[in-house]
């Protein structure tokens, strides 16, 4: 009967020693971290100004009337920009008279002109409907918390003869566009020419969206 104790006692005491040899192989030594990069996306946020646009003053023009117009662009946003202003100027059938006062021939005509300041390059233009759309590229990049110089500061109504026109409303609407400067300018070397490249972007990615250029 004691061979059988001890037996069992040493059958007891192998299955111990079994039971932790076994847990000592799953011993490892561990440990872990987390790194947790945060990222703040950027923002392009602009604004359109026309200080000295008043439109009570405009209510009844005459044949070459200087107008006060003088768009820019604010960049409200975090990030730097490229900016681009379009400008619609109505054209119509009309007879328009010259300097001295002989009269044209019925023709297309641009019922508004103006002398674009050096700050901006044109883009395009491209008629549009019963406008000349014209686009525009700031030669700079506008930093956040600036602004562009104007794109011109008056408009001139063109010499219609009277009677053409008379009480018709007629709209000039200006346009501003901005897209992200980083990335966009597809490496190009000066700012204008990045600006034309960054151009493009904003049109395709635009297309048919409620921000989409005047096609």
């Amino acid at each position: 009967m004691m061979k059988n104790r001890k037996l069992v006692k040493g059958i007891a005491l192998a299955a111990v020693i079994t039971a932790l040899a076994a847990g000592g192989t799953a011993a490892y030594l561990t440990d872990f971290e987390t790194a947790t990069n945060s990222f703040t996306v950027g923002k392009v946020d602009i604004d359109l100004d026309e200080p000295n646009w008043k439109p009570e003053d405009n209510t009844d023009l005459v044949p070459t009337q200087v107008i006060r117009k003088d768009p820019y662009v604010s960049n409200k946003g975090v990030n730097e920009a490229f900016v681009y202003l379009e400008v619609s100027v109505p054209v119509r059938n009309v007879i328009t008279a010259a300097k001295d006062g002989t009269r044209n021939a019925l023709a297309k005509t641009e019922l508004f002109s103006f002398t674009k300041n050096k700050d901006w390059t044109q883009l395009e233009r491209t008629e549009v409907g019963q406008n000349m759309v014209y686009t525009y590229a700031y030669n700079h990049i506008l930093k956040p918390g600036t602004k562009t110089t104007t794109l011109f500061d008056t408009v001139t109504f063109a010499n219609i003869i009277e009677g053409q026109l008379d009480t018709q409303q007629i709209d000039m609407p200006v346009r501003a566009y901005a897209i992200q400067a980083t990335n966009t300018g597809d490496d190009k070397t000066t700012v204008l020419e990045q600006a034309t490249a960054a151009y493009q972007k904003y049109v395709n990615q635009n297309k048919g969206q409620a921000g989409g250029v005047t096609k």
